[in-house]
């Protein structure tokens, strides 16, 4: 272990544990009241039946992003999200709202469909009901809030171009690799929201993890790549049916999960919500689907490589992770990808 990948060991060790599949209940009014102040704002395009930027015809084709601002002024977003995650870092006992804004980017852009190009980050459609309360989204409505004042200091952005901006900032801050970002996603009406159903059950096997990504064009070594986003944080059984952390250093982006998922002596047990669930001595837990990538011999040589060199899993994880946030839209070339600076950068 490198002295600089040991020092952010340690600060993490220092720190309570994150979260990242399962937040926080939510405030509800705060984000009713962020809603209706963004309502305000939009509502002759959210009330348009006109569905921005649809290419193909007699069907759903790609949207075309419409870029509204400069670099310049997506880095002063990213500054105030990543200012505001130090300024509150008390949140849940001093957990942070880091691993909440990357499982929020994940889940806007995770109800992508190849088959019609309907979900995905595009139109920002978390902002109404229907999606907010699908279950498998509970607790990220405190990343919705954490967002308003942000949204309410810039706002100009759209709804999709924050969450996904918000989730490319929690993993830079986090010690994470660096995610080229394009904007320009447009918020949609309310009858875009995709049906609830549509994000992984964690319960399920390699088969089912398979099916599940190839619906949004992954490929097996993307999977894997990004289910290593497990290394941040721990789940609570009151939002997702499961307990415990994926590790010890859930303060910092790592390839630790791999790691764990190779060396640790894991045993399958039912946790207090009657769930399966693996855990270890160390007080570590992995999910059925994190377990099936050692079981399936095709996902378990690409954990074996991401163990051993964190730096190749960063560079697939950033490739990943932009295709997660991106898939469905249609860039123009005149929309170019940012590399934001992190806070420490810009000192």
């Amino acid at each position: 272990m490198s002295a600089a990948i040991g020092a952010r060991f340690t600060r993490a060790l220092n720190r309570n544990s994150l979260y990242l599949l399962a937040g926080a209940t939510a405030a509800v009014g705060a984000g009713v009241a962020f809603n209706n102040y963004q309502n305000g704002r939009r509502n002759q395009k959210q009330n348009s039946p006109k569905i921005w930027g649809t290419l193909a015809a007699g069907g759903a084709g790609l949207h075309t992003a419409e870029v509204q601002k400069s670099p310049q002024d997506y880095q002063k977003v990213y500054n105030a999200i990543a200012q505001k995650m130090q300024d509150e870092d008390e949140y849940d006992n001093y957990i942070g709202y880091g691993p909440v804004l990357v499982r929020l980017a994940w889940h806007v852009s995770g109800t992508f469909e190849k088959a019609d190009n309907s979900g995905g980050s595009f139109g920002g459609t978390y902002r109404f009901k229907k999606e907010m309360n699908d279950p498998s989204n509970k607790g990220l409505q405190n990343g919705f809030d954490f967002l308003g004042s942000i949204q309410k200091q810039f706002p100009w952005i759209s709804h999709g171009d924050l969450f996904t901006l918000a989730g490319v900032t929690a993993i830079q801050e986090m010690q994470g690799p660096k995610i080229p970002w394009r904007a320009g996603r447009v918020d949609q009406p309310e009858n875009t929201t995709p049906d609830n159903g549509r994000l992984p059950d964690a319960t399920k096997d390699a088969n089912y993890v398979r099916n599940f990504f190839a619906r949004m064009k992954f490929s097996d070594r993307e999977v894997v790549a990004l289910m290593g986003a497990h290394a941040l944080g721990k789940t609570h059984l009151k939002n997702s049916g499961f307990e415990g952390p994926w590790g010890a250093a859930t303060n910092s982006f790592s390839n630790e999960f791999y790691n764990n998922l190779l060396n640790e002596q894991w045993k399958l047990e039912s946790n207090d919500a009657g769930n399966k669930q693996y855990n270890s001595k160390s007080g570590f837990m992995m999910l059925p689907t994190d377990m099936a990538l050692v079981q399936d011999p095709k996902y378990k040589k690409i954990v074996q490589e991401y163990a051993k060199n964190q730096d190749v899993f960063f560079s697939d994880f950033a490739k990943v992770f932009t295709k997660l946030i991106e898939n469905g839209i249609e860039f123009p070339k005149n929309i170019k990808a940012t590399t934001f600076k992190t806070l420490e950068e810009q000192q």
